[in-house]
C-alpha cells in the first residue's frame, strides 16, 4: 500500500471538526487529552483551510460527560483562566521535547 496514503488516513484520525457559534464547521486536530481535578481537557490546534496546521494557539475544551446511547462527546468551552493556564502547562510539560512552546 502507499505509505503517503496510509499518513494522510492517520493524519485525518485524529481531526476534530467543531462547529463554532455561527455554526460554521472548524477543523481541529487533537493533541491530547488531559486530566485535571477530575475533569477532561481536549487540547486541539486549529487547521488552515488548506488543510495545514494553524502556527497559533491551541484551544483547551472541557469534556462534558457523553451520551451513552449515541456515544458522542461534548465539548465547552472553558472561561477559568486559571484551569486553562493549569492544563496548559501539563500540556507543554508532556510535549516540551515535540512542540517549540513561545510565551
Amino acid at each position: 500500500m502507499d505509505e503517503n496514503f496510509d499518513e494522510e488516513l492517520e493524519e485525518l484520525d485524529n481531526i476534530v471538526v467543531l462547529n463554532d457559534e455561527e455554526g460554521n464547521e472548524v477543523k481541529f486536530e487533537f493533541l491530547d487529552l488531559i486530566e485535571y481535578e477530575n475533569e477532561q481537557y481536549v487540547v486541539l490546534l486549529p487547521v488552515a483551510e488548506d488543510g495545514q496546521e494553524d502556527e497559533g494557539e491551541v484551544v483547551i475544551l472541557k469534556v462534558e460527560d457523553t451520551d451513552e446511547e449515541s456515544d458522542e462527546e461534548s465539548y465547552v468551552s472553558v472561561d477559568d483562566e486559571d484551569v486553562l493556564n493549569e492544563v496548559f502547562e501539563i500540556f507543554k510539560e508532556k510535549f516540551k521535547d515535540e512542540f517549540d512552546f513561545v510565551d
